[in-house]
């Protein structure tokens, strides 16, 4: 017999959060196993809260880079 886990509302799967990041299923994946992306694993699913998302788009953010300066 398995056990259910309940997840609270405001937490989403793999999927979903690649979805919302913009980023691979693949790359969220291999951030949290092998780049210290921050999830919850609940039983099997592997799960983010809005918190986490946060921190997963900031690490993944690409900052811009400055303007040249056009010299006339």
């Amino acid at each position: 017999m398995r056990a259910t886990v309940t997840v609270p509302d405001d937490f989403t799967d793999v999927a979903e959060t690649s979805r919302r990041l913009g980023i691979g299923v693949r790359r969220l994946r291999d951030g949290v196993n092998h780049r210290g992306f921050p999830a919850h694993r609940m039983g099997r699913r592997l799960m983010f809260s809005p918190q986490d998302r946060a921190q997963i788009a900031e690490m993944h953010r690409i900052p811009a880079r400055p303007k040249r300066r056009r010299i006339a």
